[in-house]
């Protein structure tokens, strides 16, 4: 399953940390609510929520600005993939992710990719 969103969120620099307490709430309802929304609509939305999964996420910058992989760890993300019932949980026992960073100075966006891995049994 794949969703693209608009735009690339802010690094967890910018919106993290004591004095930026609500800016880091609001943010992350916001790109919460936009991974929910995308992934209902989306066609290729799993039946059952995947219970072991891989998620790639590629950002697609507008500059060539250094940035480094921790600060857009997909933290704003995991929860949507969970409501929307595209993952179990987005525990390391659930998932493992991907990051990967690009630069498209004319559609800078948010590419994220849910691929079910192996169900363990027993």
């Amino acid at each position: 399953m794949k969703i693209t969103l608009k735009g690339v969120p802010p690094s967890l620099n910018q919106t993290a940390g004591r004095k930026n307490r609500w800016d880091y709430i609001e943010t992350k309802k916001e790109w919460t609510r936009a991974a929910y929304y995308a992934c209902k609509v989306s066609p290729d939305r799993p039946q059952e929520p995947f219970s072991k999964a891989m998620v790639r996420i590629d950002y697609f910058f507008k500059d060539a600005r250094r940035h480094d992989a921790d600060n857009y760890s997909g933290k704003y993300f995991m929860d949507g993939l969970t409501t929307a019932g595209v993952i179990k949980d987005d525990d390391l026992s659930h998932i493992s992710v991907s990051i990967h960073g690009h630069i498209d100075r004319k559609n800078p966006r948010t590419e994220i990719t849910v691929v079910k891995m192996w169900e363990e049994t027993a």
